[in-house]
């Protein structure tokens, strides 16, 4: 028997999808509605092996109950974020229901997590990449430009010129559209963290490219790719083979 919780802060939508668990053949073993609830719920209880759960709950977002407490449970999220924040999904490998949710949807969702259920679940999630990526771009303060020594002089280059960032011989460099090259004073690691990740992707242990810098895709061996920007040609950007799936999720 599959032990399911719901935990959802709206009661009309928690009955709703408690009522389409049971025509699956699925009897949900509690439905929570907030943080606290949740916490308090798995303080006390064994984790089912199923968590149907809502983002936003009315004391704040779903993610602080993994912050509190150790949960071993898969996961299909309830959300009626945008487009946008579903990338966090995608690119977690996170399955999630948009809201209204369909009949269909959730028995595929159900249909899945069955045929690839292991023994034990393991909570793979970045809580923290998450939350960030489930700001909206439009309240997030991304870096708009550079400021550049060059010489005596500073340069302010405007991150919308950026084709890409690279990596060589332990420095990082800036590549522009203009095809100038600069130093930056921060690894690829501090940058991933202040760039757009709509338009900004890192495809390599030594790249971070601009999406409107893509000139080419092209398939590569090993199931790899092949990047070619528009101007920087200086070495060959290929996206590794574990990267591939969440870059062309990315790019959709």
């Amino acid at each position: 028997m599959l032990r399911t919780i719901i935990i959802e802060d709206e009661k009309p939508s928690a009955r709703r999808l408690q009522r389409m668990l049971l025509e699956i053949g699925i009897e949900a073993e509690a439905m929570l509605h907030s943080v606290k609830e949740s916490i308090e719920w798995f303080e006390s209880n064994e984790a089912p092996d199923l968590i149907l759960l809502d983002i936003q709950l009315s004391d704040g977002l779903s993610f602080e109950i993994f912050e509190r407490v150790e949960v071993r449970s898969a996961i299909i999220f309830t959300t009626a974020y945008d487009e946008y924040a579903l990338k966090a999904f995608k690119l977690n490998s996170i399955d999630y229901l948009l809201k209204p949710i369909d009949d269909e949807e959730l028995k595929t969702a159900i249909g899945k997590f069955e045929e690839n259920q292991p023994k034990e679940h393991n909570l793979m999630v970045d809580i923290s990449q998450i939350k960030k990526l489930l700001v909206n771009p439009l309240d997030r303060n991304y870096k708009k430009r550079f400021t550049i020594k060059v010489g005596q002089h500073l340069r302010v280059v405007e991150t919308n010129s950026v084709e890409c960032f690279y990596s060589e011989h332990k420095a990082t460099y800036l590549y522009t559209s203009d095809k100038k090259n600069y130093l930056l004073d921060q690894t690829l690691e501090q940058l991933e963290d202040q760039l757009d990740p709509v338009k900004f992707f890192r495809v390599s242990r030594k790249f971070i490219i601009h999406v409107d810098a893509i000139e080419d895709i092209i398939s590569y061996t090993n199931s790899r790719l092949q990047i070619k920007l528009k101007n920087y040609s200086e070495q060959e950007i290929i996206v590794s083979r574990e990267k591939v799936k969440n870059f062309k999720n990315w790019l959709s």
